[in-house]
């Protein structure tokens, strides 16, 4: 079960069973109902010194997000640096998602095993190249021209406008109706799309990528194995 995302200025009974989790832990005196100053150092000091379900080490930002969620609650994790990652990337998720989004997992699961990369510089080469589409030359960002390259590649062509933006495609799942925000009882299944940014939803740091699997511990698996717990999650996207 995912537990909401929590960060400065947020209340309510969320924030004091993570206030008492950190009390019980040693990093905060008392618990409360309020997300403020003391309990994002509190929380800050818990992120330094733990790892997360795959022994990685959580990232300093006071922001409670699944991974941080599951190193609370599982203080004896220490045996966990001693598993590897594996490569379950490489391999389709057995159940979830929509035959559209799957079809367009399958294919660029397809392209990561080919090889797809960047090549002599940040932004650049000809991977890069085909996905941008002749649309513009690289050196780009490409990630939006990734995910609509994917999906483009379907027998009855893109479900939406193909388009070099991250910000762009979530409009159009936005007038399409196809937006969902995640919650415990919603979380995003293989093949759906995810936008996000860092930082505030109207900055300019914006990515987007396929969901591919979703762990224990929260973890939601994009390509290009994104962090998720350390970012600022704006709202995911799928369609039927």
């Amino acid at each position: 079960m995912v537990k909401m995302t929590l960060k400065k200025n947020d209340t309510g009974e969320a924030v004091r069973q993570l206030t008492q989790i950190l009390v019980e832990r040693g990093h905060l005196k008392e618990p409360s109902n309020i997300f403020d100053l003391t309990l994002k150092h509190a929380v800050e000091e818990f992120q330094a010194r733990h790892v997360d379900e795959r022994g990685h080490p959580l990232v300093v930002d006071g922001i409670v997000g699944p991974l941080t969620w599951w190193a609370l609650e599982h203080p004896d994790n220490t045996d966990i640096l001693d598993q590897p990652v594996g490569d379950h990337l490489a391999q389709m998720p057995p159940v979830g998602g929509s035959p559209r989004g799957r079809s367009a997992l399958k294919i660029a699961l397809s392209e990561m095993a080919s090889g797809a990369k960047e090549e002599g510089a940040n932004n650049s080469g000809p991977w890069v190249e085909k996905y941008l589409n002749g649309i513009i030359d690289p050196p780009a960002n490409w990630c939006a021209a990734f995910v609509s390259w994917c999906f483009s590649n379907h027998m009855e062509g893109p479900p939406f406008r193909y388009s070099l933006g991250a910000r762009d495609i979530r409009s159009q799942f936005k007038q399409k109706k196809w937006t969902y925000e995640v919650s415990q009882e919603t979380v995003p299944e293989p093949g759906d799309i995810i936008v996000w940014w860092r930082g505030q939803p109207d900055g300019w740091k914006g990515h987007i990528g396929l969901v591919h699997s979703l762990s224990e511990g929260g973890y939601y698996i994009l390509l290009r194995e994104t962090k998720v717990d350390s970012l600022r999650l704006f709202g995911y996207s799928t369609m039927s």
